[in-house]
């Protein structure tokens, strides 16, 4: 008669079991954890841009003025868009000034960032860093605000200036070249330090010995700039040409505080026509409708500009 003893159990089971447990309640509660850090932004985007988004999109397709009920109405917000001359107008305003707004704040961003990234001492190059991109910080309504009075016809300080020079008083904020003059500046003034610093940034990360190489072969100055420093930083000038194409087409604040879109409607831009259908014509479908097309042409513009930094951008 055999007696067979009882297999015992693989001790590694036991022994292996908590751990591979309490490993995976780590996981789990790491994972919880970010969950919770994750949700305020979550919940934050969804709230204050995916909704608004979607909301937009769909009310593009009905006639809605808050008091009533929504009216479905197809195509016909983008028909009306086409087909009214101040919208028409407010686009090629806004589409000219962008041609203008960007080369000019490009233009002087890159030669004070040229001039600052030259030979000077490290603190003066700091102060010139703040200086310029304090403009940045400000608010947008409030310099506005500012330069309307210091360009004011009667009792502005440049007019004041000019009539020490002899020269008459000249109605700034009250003709058509001479508001869109102030709203150029006044934004261009205002936003070329993000692109003065990402300018620098470029240009810091140009090699030296590729300017002392070109000086041995005889290379100087405006040859080396356009040479070296203009392919090297190429990327730069894509990402800054790009943000600020972006911001160009969204102008609101310059023209409706210094001008209200005037004088008749040469400072009005695409954004003001959204404002006042929605806010002040409670237009909300039309308004939705004209910031689509908006949108479509930043898409648009954007995508083009991609396309052509095949050719001109060089990533070393």
């Amino acid at each position: 008669m055999s007696i067979t003893t009882p297999t015992a159990a693989p001790a590694t089971a036991a022994i292996t079991a908590p751990g591979a447990v309490a490993g995976a309640s780590k996981r789990g509660g790491g994972r919880a954890l970010i969950a919770v850090f994750l949700a305020p932004t979550v919940i934050g985007l969804g709230l204050f841009s995916f909704i608004p988004i979607i909301a937009s999109v769909v009310l593009a397709f009905f006639r809605w003025d808050i008091i009533t009920a929504p009216q479905f109405v197809g195509l016909d917000n983008f028909v009306r868009a086409a087909t009214n001359p101040t919208i028409r107008v407010s686009f090629l305003n806004t589409i000219g000034f962008v041609i203008v707004a960007v080369a000019l704040q490009l233009a002087v961003a890159l030669l004070l960032a040229v001039l600052v990234q030259s030979k000077m001492p490290t603190w003066l190059r700091a102060f010139f860093r703040s200086t310029l991109f304090f403009p940045l910080i400000l608010s947008a309504a409030s310099v506005s605000l500012v330069m309307a009075y210091l360009f004011n016809q009667e009792f502005g300080l440049v007019n004041q200036f000019l009539g020490l020079l002899g020269i008459g008083k000249v109605g700034w904020l009250t003709t058509g070249i001479g508001a869109k003059v102030v709203v150029l500046l006044v934004y261009v003034w205002q936003n070329f330090g993000f692109t003065f610093l990402l300018f620098l940034g470029g240009l810091a990360a140009v090699p030296q010995e590729v300017y002392e190489a070109s000086s041995i072969d005889g290379a100087t100055g405006w040859a080396q700039f356009r040479q070296i420093t203009l392919p090297l930083i190429s990327p730069t000038m894509l990402v800054a040409t790009v943000m600020a194409i972006i911001n160009a087409l969204q102008i609101f604040d310059q023209p409706y505080v210094l001008t209200r879109g005037g004088p008749g409607d040469e400072t009005r831009t695409a954004v003001m026509v959204i404002y006042e259908s929605a806010f002040r014509q409670l237009d909300f479908g039309g308004a939705s409708a004209i910031g689509i097309v908006l949108t479509l042409l930043i898409m648009l513009v954007t995508g083009i500009q991609f396309q052509l930094s095949k050719r001109f951008v060089f990533y070393g």
